[in-house]
Parts: C-alpha cells; structure tokens; sequence
C-alpha cells in the first residue's frame, strides 16, 4: 500500500537522510520513519522494536522519502523528538 500522508512540512530533514535502496528499508516511508522517531521520542520512549514499526510501514517513492533510508529517518525523528520533549519543559 502506498503512502498518502503529506509530507511537506519535513521535506527539508528528509534531504539530509542517507539513501537506502535495499534491505529491509527498501521502499518504505521514510517520511513516515521520522514522525514515528519524532513520537517516540517526545514521549521518550525507551522500549523500541522497528521490526515491528517499518512492517507497518507504508511504501513511498514520493518527493523528498523517495530511496531514504526509513533507519536514519526514524532515528533523527527520535533525536529530533527527545530535543522537542526537554525545549517544552
């Protein structure tokens, strides 16, 4: 199934993810990777199994995700989420 969320408010982190065209990224939504990441880590999540996070994954050759990697994505989501948790406080 493919991605229909827009994504356009986080093109510009997607332009810095590294590209993954293999593996058990490949076509995932990488877009979908990072606000899942960004979730998480706002709630400072501490037990995380991406296994079962990208198999629920939709795929995405669209705009900016297209061929990033859905591992780097999420974990700058994450990063970019645990910033987000400690700046409202």
């Amino acid at each position: 199934m493919a991605c229909e969320e827009n994504h356009s408010t986080i093109q510009s982190i997607m332009t810095n993810l590294p590209v993954d065209q293999g593996g058990r990224g490949r076509h995932k939504c990488a877009a979908c990777a990072y606000e899942l990441g960004l979730n998480a880590g706002n709630n400072l999540e501490e037990e995380i199994n991406l296994s079962d996070l990208f198999a629920g994954l939709k795929e995405s050759q669209a705009k900016g995700q297209r061929h990033k990697s859905p591992h780097a994505a999420f974990a700058q989501g994450y990063l970019d989420g645990v910033n987000m948790y400690y700046s409202e406080r």
